[in-house]
């Protein structure tokens, strides 16, 4: 069978500028299909969401899945399954149908496609039930379900009992999902599929992928276990490799901040066989915005496996950042080898950042005993021509005060910053040396009143 499924995926799918994302790489082999007889049950969901390209393209990949398997098996597409493998067609939507039974001729499989039609719901556990049906308990040929839906499941009863139960008895089972109208709830397909999940689960949001998702499923299917393999990994350079763990087959090393290495000697190669590489990565740049994970991923096996990973993205939130000041320019030199000091003119330099700080007081006049006040303090800068520029607002609740009579009230310390890069100033002198002609306003009422209106 070769590499049956490959996988790439992130435990988040939103992460903040600095955050961090686990990774997963995942790969399932099995041994060759001619030496391996093997029974396969596509399991082909035809409910109502899948009407139009969805159910066309499902077709077109169903039977290209039926068009590599028979010339796997015999080294020839005559139209007939060979080397003791069978296919068999199950389909549903609110109840599933056994459109074949476990049978060799193609043009029956794929006449059995063929005449799908769209509607209804969505019963999994029926489609589960009636495939394991079609197997021969008896029969020593390894046995895989290939599950297809587009959606949740929408009527009968739990389909995760029936899955379990399905591996328990030995049989292997993918799944390909497509997020259609009611959405793939791709924990739900992991649950259902041979473990490692990872490996056993391909999902994709475009139908027009799914004849090469169901042809590289057939495709790793038919070849031997591969041995040999090698998978050089490197990242997007926004993100740097922290950590990587151990994998469940192999070894594999970092080779630098970006890159790693993933070396197996064999999978598959005696039995359906899984391996799964995880591994910690760390955003660090500083922009926002959705991001692929891959920079690339390269597959190599002695067996000439083709094998393609998924490419996962991330959404990265930096929020808003600013950086008043840029990276210094640096000022190159020397010190040749038999000098012990050397001494450089590094030119001028400025002070960065210069401004000012506004420090405000006033006195509000005759406030009323068990009064609050509200005081508002606009600060703007008039430029040559007397215009004014905006350059702040402050609000500010004065307490009330308990004296039996109206006094004055003392407000002090108001406080405005003034950056140099707001200067409209006229004079001659830059950044502190500058003159800058500011103009405050102040507005004052009573908060509390014995007003009522009528």
């Amino acid at each position: 069978m070769g590499i049956t499924n490959s996988n790439k995926q992130t435990d988040a799918h939103q992460i903040g500028c600095d955050g961090t994302l686990k990774v997963t790489l995942a790969l399932s082999a099995a041994p060759d299909i001619v030496s391996n007889p093997t029974d396969i049950v596509l399991v082909l969901d035809r409910s109502g969401s899948m009407a139009g390209s969805p159910l066309a393209n499902m077709k077109a990949g169903a039977n290209t899945f039926i068009d590599i398997i028979d010339e796997a098996t015999d080294s020839s597409r005559d139209g007939v399954i060979g080397s003791g493998s069978r296919i068999g067609i199950v389909s549903f939507s609110s109840a599933a149908t056994a459109d074949t039974q476990l049978i060799t001729s193609v043009a029956d499989l794929k006449t059995a496609v063929d005449t799908l039609t769209a509607g209804g719901s969505t019963n999994h556990a029926d489609a589960f039930t009636e495939a394991v049906g079609l197997f021969d308990s008896m029969s020593s040929n390894t046995k895989v379900i290939v599950m297809f839906t587009d959606g949740q499941t929408t009527s009968g009863s739990p389909p995760a009992p029936v899955a379990a139960a399905a591996r328990a008895a030995g049989i292997i089972i993918y799944c390909i999902g497509l997020i259609g109208a009611d959405g793939i709830d791709v924990s739900v397909l992991n649950d259902w599929a041979t473990d490692p999940d990872a490996s056993h689960v391909a999902v994709t949001p475009d139908d027009s992928d799914l004849e090469d998702l169901f042809a590289d499923l057939a495709a790793n299917i038919s070849k031997p276990g591969a041995t040999g393999i090698v998978i050089n990994e490197v990242i997007s350079p926004d993100f740097a490799i922290m950590s990587i763990i151990p994998p469940t087959k192999g070894t594999a090393m970092a080779v630098n901040t970006t890159a790693l290495e993933w070396k197996i000697p064999e999978l598959g190669v005696s039995g359906n066989e899984g391996a799964t590489l995880e591994f910690y990565i760390r955003h660090i740049s500083q922009s926002s915005g959705t991001k692929q994970v891959n920079q690339s991923i390269h597959y190599s096996d002695m067996e000439g496996n083709l094998v393609t990973f998924p490419d996962p993205s991330v959404k990265v939130d930096c929020g808003i950042i600013i950086t008043p000041e840029p990276c210094p320019e640096p000022f190159d030199f020397t010190v040749d080898g038999c000098d012990d000091f050397v001494t450089v003119n590094l030119g001028d330099t400025y002070l960065e950042s210069t401004g000012r700080i506004v420090e405000l007081s006033l006195t509000l006049k005759d406030v009323c005993p068990g009064r609050r006040t509200a005081l508002a303090v606009i600060l703007s800068e008039a430029d040559c021509n007397g215009s004014e520029h905006p350059r702040g607002l402050k609000t500010v609740t004065i307490p009330a005060h308990g004296y039996p009579s109206c006094r004055d009230v003392l407000v002090k310390c108001i406080r405005f910053v003034l950056p140099d890069d707001l200067s409209v100033s006229c004079s001659q002198g830059g950044g502190m040396c500058g003159t800058r002609n500011l103009k405050a306003r102040v507005i004052a009422h009573t908060i509390d009143t014995c007003h009522k209106c009528c």
